[in-house]
C-alpha cells in the first residue's frame, strides 16, 4: 500500500423510507486469483463455491464476477470473512461500500450547434453506444425517439428488462441483490424492481449524455428551447443500480460487468462515496477492467466544494469531472421595504407573491440555535404565519426548506448563502415563491431585517437570461483538489457544464423529488456534478464516433489538453465561491471545448500495463497488482508515479527532500517524463511555459519535437527547480507545444506540503 496516501473520508447521510433486515451478517467483495484455480475445477464459479462454502455456515452468493474483477460478492460474518481471507487463491476480502448520487443551452455553449457534420467518422455515431449506471431510465421520454436510427447493431450482446426500448434505447436492466439483501425484498409501492427511474436522476444523466432532440422543451417555462443530448446519434444502454437506500457496491461492480460484457464504448457513473484506495474502490476496480477493455469511464468528481481535498473517483484512468456554469441564468429579484434590489435566482412557477410588500423574518431570530437553517419542525408557526422567512443554505435539502417554511404558515423565502457557498446560485423548482441569493446580499438582508422595526419585502421572478457573463465560472459545490489519495495526479481532470443543466425527467417523480411535490414533467432543470459528467460521456461519444481507433486515455487527453482556462479577455476562470480566479485544482485542465478536441494534434496515450507501472510505482503489493492486473504484469522495473503518461502535473513539493529528484539548499528538484503521439498533420511543435509562481523554475528537454508521420511517439522531460516556501502554498503555471494549426496545453500545479 502506498505510505503517503491521505484519507479523507466523506459522510453522506440517505434517507431511506426503506426498512432493515435483521442480519448479523454483511456483504463481501472477493477478489480471487485466477491463476492459482485448482486443475479439477472446470468453472470458476464452482471454485468460488468452495471457498465460501468452506467457512460459511448458511453461504449466500449475490454475484460472481469475470469482466471487471475476478471473484464474486456473498453474505458473511465479520468471522467467517476473516476466516475466507486467509485461504489459497484469496487476494482480498472488502466489505462493500455504499455509494450515492452526486439539456437546452449546453450544446450552443460547447459550439455543437449545427456541428454534427465535424463529428462524423468512420464509425456513425448511431454504432456508438453510451452506457450509464444510475437509477434506471423513464422509457416514455421524449429524448429517447429513435426516429432516424437505422438496426441495432448486431455485435450488441445487451438486454432490455423493460417494454419500451428502441433503436435509442438498446439496453435496459437493473441489479439490486446487494440492496436487497440489506433491506429485504424492494416495496414496489416505493421503488420499481425493474429499470424504471422512480426517481428522475438516471433519466437526467442519460438524457443529457444522449438525448434525441425535443423542440419546445423547458421546466414550466423555464429555459425553453430545443433539448438535445451531447452525443446525438449514439444510442443508450441503462444499468440501474440505485436505488431509495443508495448504491451498493457488489451491485455497481455486477451493473459494470454487464456493460463491459454488452459491449458499450462509454461508461458514465454520476455517484461517489467514501475516498478510499484504489483498491478498497469498486467503481476504480470496475473503471480499470473497462479502460483495459477500450471502454471511455467518466465519473463526477463530486459535490462537496468549496473546501481543498473533497474529490472522489479519483483513479488515473477516470476522467474525473467537476461543474461549472452555463451562461444562462434564472433571476428572481428581492425587493426590500427600504426600496434596495437584490438579485437571485428561483424556478418558482406558481402563484406569485401579492403586489404590496409582506412582513420579513429572519429564521435565525425567532428559533433555536440552528433555526437559521430552517430545519424540519423548528419554525413557529405563530412568528411565520403570512411572512417571507429568510432562511440560510445547509443542513437540509434547498427545496426541502421551503416546505418547512411553507407549513409554519410562510409566503415565501429567501435562501441565503452561507460564506462557504459565497456567490454561488442554484435555481430551484421551489413550492412557495423564493429565491436563493449570495452571500453579500443576504448579510445586506440581514441588516436591513436587525435595523427596521417593521420590516417588509416582497419577492418576483424574471424569467430566464441568456449570454450571462463571465461564464463559466467553477461551481462553488464542485469538489476540488488536491487529490487526496495520489498527490501527483491532478483532479478534476476538467469541468463541464453542472449547473441548472435541463435534461429529461422521470413521469413518477416532481422536479424537487419531495413527497409533497406531486407536479409531474418531462424535463428537469438539475445542478450537481452529477450532470457535468455526462456532457463528458456524450462528447466521449463524438471522439469516439469519429475516431474510432482512439484508446480511452487519448480521448482523455484531447479533451484535456484542448481545455481552456481564461476567457476570451486573458482573465482565468473565475471561482464563484471566492470571485476569485480558479486554479488547476479546482478546474483541472481547464473547460472542456469538444469542437478543438475533435483535432488536438499531439495526445498524451497510456496503456493497461501504463496504469498497472503507476501502482506498482504506489508500491502496491503483489496481491493487489493482480487484483487489476489479473496476474500477467509483475512490478520488475522501478515505475515512478510521476511519469505516468498523464495530460497534466502536479508537483507536490517539500523542503527537506525531493520528489524523483534531490534538495540542496532549500532548493527542491523534480523531474517528469512525458511521451507525446502525433494523431494530427506532421509538424514541428516548440514548446513555451507559463509559470504564475516565481519560486519555481521549469525547463523541458528537448524543446522542439518535430513528427513526420502519424502515430509517431516522442519523449520530453521536464525539470521543476523550486525554492521553500511556507507549507500550503500552491501555484500554477502552463507547459505548451505549439506547431502548425495545433496547441497541446497542460496545466501545472505545485503545492508546498
Amino acid at each position: 500500500m502506498n505510505p503517503r496516501v491521505i484519507l479523507l473520508v466523506v459522510v453522506t447521510v440517505v434517507v431511506c423510507h426503506c426498512y432493515a433486515v435483521a442480519d448479523h451478517r454483511k456483504t463481501y467483495i472477493v477478489h480471487m486469483d485466477k491463476t492459482v484455480i485448482p486443475p479439477e475445477y472446470s468453472d470458476h464459479r464452482d471454485w468460488y463455491t468452495t471457498n465460501m462454502e468452506s467457512v460459511a455456515e448458511s453461504p449466500e452468493m449475490l454475484y460472481t464476477y469475470d469482466n471487471v474483477i475476478h471473484g464474486f460478492s456473498t453474505r458473511l460474518t465479520v468471522e467467517e470473512a476473516k476466516l475466507l481471507e486467509k485461504r489459497h487463491g484469496i487476494l482480498s476480502v472488502n466489505e462493500e461500500v455504499v455509494y450515492n448520487l452526486h439539456t437546452t443551452r449546453s450544446p450552443e455553449f460547447l459550439g455543437l450547434a449545427g456541428t454534427e457534420t465535424v463529428f462524423s467518422g468512420k464509425r456513425s455515431g448511431g454504432d456508438v453506444v453510451i452506457g450509464v449506471v444510475d437509477t434506471g431510465i423513464w422509457p416514455g421520454s421524449k429524448s429517447l425517439d429513435d426516429t432516424g436510427f437505422g438496426p441495432v447493431p448486431s455485435w450488441w450482446k445487451g438486454e432490455c428488462k423493460i417494454s419500451k426500448c428502441n433503436k435509442k434505447l438498446i439496453g435496459a436492466t437493473f441489479f439490486s441483490r446487494a440492496y436487497e439483501a440489506t433491506y429485504g425484498p424492494i416495496d414496489e409501492t416505493l421503488e420499481s424492481r425493474s429499470p424504471m427511474d422512480d426517481d428522475g436522476h438516471g433519466t437526467h444523466t442519460a438524457t443529457t449524455a444522449a438525448g434525441s432532440i425535443v423542440t419546445d422543451a423547458s421546466l414550466f417555462g423555464f429555459a425553453k428551447g430545443t433539448a438535445r443530448g451531447m452525443a446525438l446519434h449514439a444510442r443508450v444502454a441503462v444499468y440501474k443500480a440505485c436505488w431509495l437506500g443508495g448504491c451498493f457496491g457488489s451491485d455497481i461492480l455486477a451493473a459494470m460487468e454487464k456493460a463491459v460484457a454488452d459491449r458499450v464504448h462509454v461508461l458514465s457513473l454520476s455517484i461517489g462515496g467514501s475516498l478510499a484506495e484504489y483498491t478498497n474502490d469498486v467503481v476504480a476496480i470496475g473503471a480499470f477492467k473497462a479502460v483495459s477493455g477500450g471502454i471511455f469511464v467518466s465519473c463526477s468528481a463530486g459535490n462537496s466544494g468549496p473546501g481543498p481535498f473533497t474529490l472522489s473517483n479519483v483513479a488515473p484512468w477516470i476522467a474525473t469531472v467537476g461543474a461549472g456554469t452555463l451562461d444562462r441564468d434564472f433571476p428572481a429579484y428581492v425587493v426590500l421595504g427600504n426600496g434596495k434590489k437584490f438579485r437571485g435566482v428561483s424556478l418558482y412557477s406558481g402563484k406569485p407573491l401579492a403586489g404590496s410588500m409582506v412582513p420579513i423574518v429572519f429564521a435565525g431570530n425567532i428559533s433555536n440555535t440552528t433555526g437559521n437553517l430552517c430545519l424540519p419542525g423548528s419554525l413557529p408557526r405563530g412568528r411565520v404565519a403570512g411572512k417571507i422567512v429568510m432562511c440560510e443554505r445547509g443542513g437540509n435539502s434547498r427545496v426541502q426548506k421551503g416546505t418547512v417554511v411553507r407549513a409554519a404558515g410562510g409566503v415565501g423565502m429567501i435562501l441565503a448563502n452561507s460564506d462557504m457557498f459565497g456567490e454561488d446560485l442554484v435555481a430551484d423548482a421551489h413550492l412557495i415563491p423564493t429565491t436563493a441569493i449570495g452571500y453579500r446580499a443576504g448579510a445586506a438582508i440581514k441588516s436591513y431585517i436587525l435595523s427596521e422595526k417593521n420590516p417588509t419585502a416582497t419577492i418576483a421572478s424574471a424569467g430566464t437570461e441568456l449570454h450571462i457573463e463571465p461564464s463559466p465560472v467553477v461551481a462553488a459545490f464542485s469538489s476540488r483538489g488536491p487529490n487526496p489519495i495520489t498527490p501527483e495526479i491532478l483532479k478534476p481532470d476538467f469541468i463541464a457544464p453542472g449547473v441548472n443543466i435541463l435534461a429529461g425527467w422521470s413521469g413518477k417523480n416532481g422536479p424537487t423529488g419531495l413527497t409533497e411535490d406531486t407536479r409531474r414533467i418531462e424535463f428537469n432543470i438539475v445542478s450537481g456534478t452529477s450532470m457535468s459528467c455526462p456532457h463528458v460521456s456524450g462528447l466521449a461519444g463524438l471522439l469516439k464516433a469519429a475516431h474510432p481507433d482512439w484508446s480511452p486515455a487519448a480521448i482523455k487527453s484531447a479533451l484535456m489538453t484542448t481545455a481552456y482556462s481564461v476567457y476570451k479577455n486573458g482573465e482565468g476562470l473565475q471561482d464563484v465561491a471566492t470571485g476569485t480566479p480558479s486554479t488547476p485544482f479546482d478546474h483541472g485542465s481547464g473547460h472542456v471545448d469538444p469542437v478543438r478536441a475533435m483535432e488536438p494534434g499531439l495526445v498524451y496515450d497510456a496503456s493497461p500495463n501504463d496504469y498497472l507501472g503507476f501502482l506498482c510505482g504506489l508500491n502496491y503489493s503483489s496481491n493487489a497488482i493482480k487484483m487489476f492486473g489479473g496476474g500477467n504484469f509483475t512490478c520488475g522495473k522501478k515505475y515512478r508515479v510521476e511519469d505516468l503518461n498523464y495530460p497534466s502535473f502536479v508537483v507536490p513539493l517539500v523542503t527537506d527532500s525531493g520528489i524523483g529528484g534531490g534538495s540542496s539548499g532549500g532548493r527542491t528538484t523534480v523531474r517528469y517524463t512525458r511521451t507525446l503521439k502525433n494523431v494530427g498533420t506532421p509538424a514541428t511543435y516548440k514548446v513555451s511555459v507559463l509559470s504564475k509562481t516565481a519560486a519555481v523554475k521549469i525547463t523541458v528537454d528537448p524543446q522542439e519535437l518535430t513528427f513526420v508521420k502519424q502515430g509517431e511517439k516522442k519523449v520530453y522531460t521536464v525539470t521543476f527547480t523550486a525554492t521553500s516556501m511556507q507549507s500550503g502554498t500552491i501555484g500554477s503555471g502552463r507547459l505548451m507545444w505549439s506547431g502548425g494549426k495545433y496547441v497541446v496545453s497542460s496545466p501545472i500545479a505545485f503545492s508546498w506540503v
